[in-house]
C-alpha cells in the first residue's frame, strides 16, 4: 500500500469516525459561513431590489461598481480588514482580530457584492415583468420590493447557495484576519493549507472530501431550487 492509498485510507478512518478535531473545524467553519452569508443576504437584497426598482443619476455607475466588486480579491480584502481591525486601526479597541468574527466580516464583505448583484439582476428581470401591474395597484418602491423578493424567492435561495459556497471555499481572507489559530479560527480551507505544508495528509485530504462534498451539495441544492422554481412558475 503506497503513501496515497494510505493517506486515503486514513482520512476516510478521520471521517467515518467523526474524529473530534475534524468535526471542530468543520463546525467552526459551517458557523462562520452561515453567520457571513446571513449578514450579507440582510444588506445585499435589499441593496439589490433598490437598485433593481429605483431609477436615479448614477444607477448605472452603481451597477458597474457591483458588478466590479463581484471580483474582489480575497488577499486584498483581507489585509483590508485586517488594518481596520489592527490595534493600530480605526475598529482595533474592539479586539475583533484573529476571531471567528474577523472572519464573519471578510467573507460577508467578499460575498455581499455577489448576493447583491445577482440579486438586483433577479428582482430587475421581474420588475421589467409586473411593473406595469403594480403600478396599477399603487404600489409604492417599498411595496414592489418586498412583492418582488418574495415572488422571487427561489431565485434567490439559489443567490444565497452559491455566495455560501463562495464563502465555504474561501482561504486568503480568513487566513490574514483569522490567523488560523487552533481550535479558535482554524477553518477548512486554512487547515487543509496548514496540514499539506506539516505533512499531515489524512487530515488535509479529510477535510478536502468534506469540503468538495459540502460544495457539491450546495450546487445540487440550487439545481434543486431552480428545478422547484420551474414547476413552480410553469
Amino acid at each position: 500500500m503506497n503513501d496515497l492509498t494510505q493517506a486515503m485510507y486514513a482520512a476516510t478512518r478521520l471521517i467515518f469516525s467523526a474524529d473530534a478535531l475534524l468535526v471542530s473545524i468543520i463546525a467552526l467553519s459551517l458557523k462562520v459561513s452561515f453567520t457571513a452569508v446571513l449578514t450579507a443576504a440582510i444588506i445585499g437584497f435589499p441593496t439589490g431590489a433598490f437598485l433593481a426598482i429605483t431609477r436615479f443619476p448614477g444607477r448605472q455607475m452603481l451597477i458597474a461598481l457591483l458588478n466590479a466588486l463581484m471580483g474582489l480579491p480575497p488577499v486584498v480584502v483581507g489585509l483590508l480588514i485586517y488594518l481596520l481591525l489592527s490595534r493600530a486601526g480605526p475598529l482595533g479597541e474592539f479586539g475583533l482580530l484573529f476571531t471567528p468574527t474577523a472572519m464573519v466580516i471578510a467573507q460577508a464583505v467578499l460575498i455581499t457584492p455577489i448576493i447583491a448583484a445577482l440579486s438586483r439582476q433577479v428582482i430587475e428581470d421581474a420588475w421589467r415583468e409586473y411593473e406595469e401591474q403594480l403600478r396599477s395597484l399603487g404600489a409604492g418602491t417599498l411595496a414592489a420590493a418586498r412583492t418582488l423578493l418574495w415572488d422571487t424567492r427561489f431565485a434567490l435561495i439559489t443567490v444565497v447557495l452559491a455566495g455560501f459556497g463562495r464563502a465555504a471555499a474561501e482561504v486568503g481572507a480568513v487566513m490574514i484576519v483569522g490567523g488560523n489559530i487552533d481550535g479558535v479560527t482554524r477553518v477548512m480551507t486554512t487547515a487543509i493549507a496548514l496540514e499539506t505544508s506539516k505533512g499531515d495528509l489524512p487530515l488535509a485530504l479529510g477535510l478536502g472530501m468534506v469540503l468538495v462534498a459540502i460544495i457539491i451539495g450546495v450546487n445540487l441544492l440550487a439545481h434543486g431550487v431552480k428545478l422547484t422554481a420551474q414547476r413552480f412558475h410553469g
